[in-house]
């Protein structure tokens, strides 16, 4: 990790010029969902990158104001509400300032767990999982002008099926059509499941029922999560990503032997989500860590997030490595001696 955490640090002194150009302002957006909040951003608190406690990290640049931000999970596990930090050059945070913050008529009241923000037609939207005290955990949209909030619900529950254990929802497009790739859960289903449901144009239901993509243990990397329960395979944190070649690929996580969280790739044959998925024989990252995404910093280089350790009474810390694309797969980029 020390390795990963001397690359990076490299990349990043590199991008520093891109990642502030010079006279880069907020967006008016920005300051329009500032003013609403009523949060003074010129004065946030700052935070090393090494400090920030997040599990599910994920990440969102914003180039034409010059900021990254990044959303997560917060401790203790479960708080109502959502917060964010935001960066110039991913090292230094300033925050956390409140993104989402529940109405007493909001149906989630516990678990709210992995939150996303996607730009999409104009708008951010917030991806996230919540439950309720007497249902299953399912995903919700939100919406805002702004990355940094306040974000609305859209509609008055959420839009993956009301009788599933569902969360980790993410946002796809294919072929012009929002779809949401999300985990059907193992606690309900036994094997968990990835799935896609295709979205209205405008986010706010799905359109059709969902379909099932794979089963965790079609990886053969993956191992039941309970040891006295061989019908008990994880699936979550999916990510979609098209490599060089246009094949398109799956980042996501589950358990291996000795209950280590990893993160391993599935690949659509097709090249769409219809698939069908192939699994990759070995994970990709295996440190006891997941729930991966991607993004590009502002002078191109392509990053995984995730979180490590992924145990709840540790100190879990956001995880930010470089990594390298060849034309048909993708990597962990090792340091140079």
């Amino acid at each position: 990790m020390l390795k990963w955490t001397i690359v990076l640090a490299a990349v990043l002194a590199m991008s520093i010029v891109a990642a502030h150009p010079a006279g880069a302002q907020e967006t008016e957006a920005d300051s329009d969902a500032v003013e609403e909040s009523n949060i003074d951003m010129d004065n946030l608190p700052t935070v090393p990158v090494t400090e920030i406690s997040l599990r599910d990290p994920f990440v969102l640049p914003v180039p034409e104001a010059g900021y990254y931000y990044i959303y997560g999970t917060g401790q203790p596990l479960g708080e109502l509400g959502f917060d964010a930090y935001r960066s110039r050059d991913l090292e230094t945070w300033e925050g956390p300032f409140p993104i989402f913050r529940p109405d007493e008529d909001f149906w989630g009241t516990r678990d709210y767990w992995a939150p996303e923000v996607h730009r999409y037609e104009g708008r951010y939207y917030l991806f996230a999982t919540y439950a309720w005290e007497h249902g299953p955990r399912g995903t919700q949209i939100s919406v805002s002008d702004s990355p940094a909030g306040p974000f609305e619900p859209l509609g008055d529950w959420a839009q993956t099926p009301r009788d599933w254990q569902s969360l980790d929802g993410t946002l796809f497009i294919e072929d012009g059509k929002p779809w949401m790739v999300f985990c059907h859960e193992w606690i309900q289903i036994g094997d968990g499941g990835m799935c896609k449901m295709p979205l209205s144009d405008d986010l706010s239901e799905a359109i059709d029922e969902p379909t099932l993509l794979f089963n965790a243990s079609d990886a053969p990397w993956a191992h039941p999560f309970l040891h006295d329960n061989e019908d008990s395979y994880v699936t979550d944190g999916p990510w979609l990503h098209r490599l060089p070649n246009d094949e398109l690929i799956m980042l996501w996580s589950s358990f291996g032997p000795n209950s280590l969280y990893k993160v391993g790739i599935a690949r659509s044959e097709s090249g769409t989500l219809a698939g069908p998925w192939v699994q990759d024989e070995a994970p990709i990252y295996t440190n006891h860590g997941g729930h991966p995404m991607l993004f590009e910093t502002f002078d191109g280089q392509l990053i995984m997030s995730l979180h490590a350790p992924n145990h709840p009474r540790e100190a879990v810390r956001v995880q930010l490595i470089p990594m390298e694309e060849t034309e048909d797969d993708l990597r962990i980029k090792e340091p140079r001696e």
